[in-house]
């Protein structure tokens, strides 16, 4: 199992799950710069690590009309106060070729869509950046279909590579995680990370925009730490109701220490077990 380290932060092997948490979207400064603080005193008061994750544009909204984010420029000026501000390390999509310079100037992880998952020019674009990846399985895709993603960022000489789950595509404006894609994907030799919170998305199924069932995100999340995951992905926001992207699937931040501390006691049983047992 190859380990990737961010910063202080260390994915694989056998140590404790990494949290990467945030907003959809950057809204505003003032609100990311408060979910991050409060995020950085949960995950230190659990001894958990973090990565603040805030999208500086959502270019695969459903509607045109939908909140997108700041824009590139804006959004990264705020990721690095973030950054710089209350030393965290920052991860943010990367959609374009044209974005990647940019991006890697301020972001510790550059994260690849979903959607994007098998678009050869970005993942090579990034990959050559020497930054981690974290590469997002598309809700296409099997499992071991990841390989092929995994080759184009690793035949730049860049094996810092992430790879996260966010559930299949099952029929119309649903998607469903099957739990044995988390064991699978890990068996490919690269930390593998749970998107809770996109993985209770339902695509589209507001109309013009998606919806969601946030109230299945900690069952899901504690189910993932029981097979091994080494981090875990969560939107958050401090009131989803009024969200501007991603409301319905994302978890509110009032519930975050106490949702953590239960995923946290599941995976310590987990890899103390099987550091017990010499394997996983």
């Amino acid at each position: 199992m190859k380990q990737v380290t961010v910063g202080a932060t260390c994915f694989g092997g056998q140590q404790p799950l990494v949290l990467i948490a945030g907003p959809c979207a950057i809204e505003d400064e003032a609100m990311t710069l408060r979910i991050a603080e409060r995020l950085k005193i949960i995950t230190s008061d659990l001894g958990c690590g973090l990565i603040f994750k805030a999208s500086y544009d959502k270019a695969n909204r459903t509607s045109v009309t939908s909140f997108r984010g700041p824009g590139i420029d804006e959004g990264l000026r705020i990721l690095q106060k973030v950054r710089e501000g209350l030393e965290l390390p920052v991860i943010s999509d990367v959609h374009d070729v044209s974005q990647v310079a940019a991006a890697a100037e301020v972001l510790d992880v550059l994260q690849i869509p979903a959607f994007l998952s098998r678009q050869t020019d970005l993942l090579v674009a990034i990959g050559k950046t020497g930054k981690p990846v974290n590469l997002k399985k598309g809700q296409f895709l099997a499992p071991w279909d990841v390989e092929h993603g995994i080759k184009k960022i690793a035949s730049t000489g860049n094996e810092q590579i992430l790879l996260t789950e966010r559930g299949a595509s099952f029929g119309y404006n649903n998607l469903v995680t099957d739990m044995r894609s988390l064991v699978i994907m890990r068996e490919l030799g690269y930390p593998v990370i749970y998107d809770a919170t996109h993985s209770v998305q339902l695509p589209g199924g507001a109309g013009g925009a998606s919806s969601g069932q946030r109230q299945y995100v900690g069952a899901l999340s504690r189910a993932a730490a029981g097979t091994g995951i080494d981090g875990l992905f969560w939107e958050v926001h401090e009131n989803p109701d009024q969200a501007l992207c991603d409301g319905p699937n994302s978890l509110p931040l009032d519930q975050v220490k106490a949702q953590l501390q239960q995923v946290l006691a599941i995976d310590k049983i987990f890899k103390q077990t099987c550091a017990g047992a010499g394997s996983c």
